[in-house]
């Protein structure tokens, strides 16, 4: 129906009320703007005030004017009768959060352009506690992306991999692929310690424990050869010692130059750990140890690894302590041994395996256990893809193997090895002895010892070829670099005659300066 006038509020109809505490003054403030005092109605003591000029009070926008002042102890409210038709909506600053239910304001209430920074506490982010170490990948930090605020794992934006972080440019290990084998690729019947096949791998052998073949195995199928490695160092047992004699052992171990193990810090404040990884495979499964010699200091570490599945390439991660006693020496000696314990008498198995590093003690050298390896001619061991590493890592966090070329690794390996054809020129001394003057391949680690595979031939360029005809000579006046080569047993050379050496397809001459 039609109205003169404003339409009768239907809701918000109540009335607002402001109660005010009193004081001997005779002036107040209003909440509210008021045209004039007929818009309330004040009420002291209970009893109802007359409005208007020369009455009991006067009202004007925000002041109340009393005709006489109040004392502290008068009870005063003002009831806003001029606001209760004016609209079906709450006044300004009339609703508090009481009047709020719980919830009543959704977020499609809220535009996305009204939050803004300066409407956030500093805080409204907070941490209960500081991280007092790495965060778990799994940890969550908040990141915007083109604006939008979106939670990212700690693994996608953590430090870049351990492969930067490495102190070393080229692998510690040398030939852990075991892809050079200068000597032999296999080797029959043996049963004393020594390098046969695969270089800078070392059988090591004491007493009566088996008979051995060792071979450079070529990998066609399974994890090895998945993960990158053509190529493993293998050792068959083909003649059994079930029972060996407590002081036997049966190893497989390499060494390493003090020179080339500085970044480990060790016998410092700052020692490092070591992490050592590998691919093994036997027919028989386990638990074994692999220790760490010190051999500057006389001290040892060991951990262990366990072979799961028989006649399976399986990945392992062994990790060591750091060392403040005892500091490598920087020089071309050797200062550490790695040994992988296969087989051994009870003098090696009585103490405990030393998960910190101590004083050496044959007795906790294989504790953890032994594969007894030579108890049976059906068993055999298989080793490649060998890393060592600066620092802690696990299976999912060590750095990925560092494949070098066939070239590259084959140089790092004359420097303790050399296996070739005697080269270079030099003098007949009478009839049957023959001196070359020989470069060798790479400056070697120390002067190396020679040892004769075959015999070789040489030429004078005139008269031909002479072949001794049997092995015979020595390595003298010589140096890491060159040396002089004797060859004896040759028959028919002129003195003094001058000769080159002439290739006949024998790798004949071998020089060494192993560790």
């Amino acid at each position: 129906m039609p109205y003169v006038g404003n339409i009768p509020a239907e809701k918000y109809a109540a009335f607002n009320v402001q109660y005010f505490t009193t004081s001997a003054t005779d002036t107040y403030t209003l909440d509210r703007a008021v045209a004039n005092e007929l818009d309330i109605r004040l009420v002291i003591n209970n009893v109802i005030q007359e409005p208007g000029s020369g009455k009991a009070y006067t009202a004007a926008g925000t002041t109340l004017t009393l005709s006489a002042a109040t004392a502290g102890s008068d009870t005063m409210y003002a009831v806003y009768i001029g606001k209760a038709v004016q609209t079906v909506n709450p006044g300004a600053g009339s609703v508090g959060t009481t009047a709020l239910a719980t919830n009543a304001v959704t977020t499609v209430k809220i535009t996305d352009t009204n939050i803004t920074g300066a409407k956030l506490n500093d805080d409204v982010i907070s941490a209960q506690s500081a991280l007092g170490a790495e965060p778990a990948d799994t940890d969550e930090f908040l990141v915007s992306d083109a604006g939008v605020l979106k939670r990212v794992d700690y693994s996608y934006i953590k430090a870049p991999n351990a492969v930067s972080l490495r102190p070393n440019a080229q692998p510690i290990w040398i030939n852990g692929s075991m892809a050079v084998a200068q000597r032999a690729t296999s080797a029959t019947g043996k049963t004393a310690g020594g390098f046969y096949t695969v270089d800078r791998m070392q059988l090591d052998i004491s007493g009566t424990i088996g008979t051995w073949t060792v071979a450079q195995e070529s990998q066609t199928s399974g994890n090895a050869i998945d993960n990158g490695f053509a190529n493993a160092y293998r050792i068959d047992c083909t003649s059994a010692t079930a029972s060996p004699a407590s002081g036997a052992f049966l190893k497989v171990i390499s060494s390493f130059e003090g020179q080339d193990l500085q970044m480990f810090k060790k016998g410092t404040s700052n020692a490092q750990k070591f992490t050592l990884a590998f691919w093994v495979k036997s027919n028989k499964t386990g638990t074994a140890q692999v220790n760490l010699r010190d051999m500057d200091n006389t001290r040892m570490i060991g951990a262990s690894y366990s072979i799961s599945s028989a006649d399976t390439w399986e990945f392992k991660v062994c990790n060591f302590a750091a060392d403040t006693t005892g500091k490598f020496d920087d020089n071309n000696a050797r200062s550490l041994i790695v040994e992988w314990w296969l087989d051994g008498g009870s003098d090696y198995t009585s103490g405990a395996m030393p998960t910190a590093w101590e004083a050496r003690n044959a007795a906790d050298s294989m504790a953890a256990g032994s594969l007894d390896m030579a108890g049976s001619t059906d068993n055999d061991f298989a080793i490649t893809g060998i890393q060592l590493e600066v620092g802690e890592y696990t299976s999912s966090t060590i750095p990925p193997f560092q494949h070098e070329s066939f070239g590259d690794n084959l140089a790092r390996c004359q420097r303790y090895f050399q296996a070739f054809h005697p080269r270079g020129s030099g003098k007949v001394f009478g009839s049957t002895t023959a001196y070359l003057q020989v470069p060798l391949l790479k400056t070697m680690r120390t002067t190396p010892s020679y040892t004769q595979n075959a015999v070789f031939r040489i030429t004078n360029n005139d008269t031909g070829e002479f072949t001794q005809s049997g092995t015979g000579g020595s390595f003298d006046q010589s140096d890491a670099n060159s040396g002089r080569l004797a060859g004896n047993n040759f028959s028919g050379l002129t003195d003094a005659q001058t000769i080159f050496a002439a290739p006949n397809g024998n790798v004949s001459a071998f020089f060494s300066s192993e560790l």
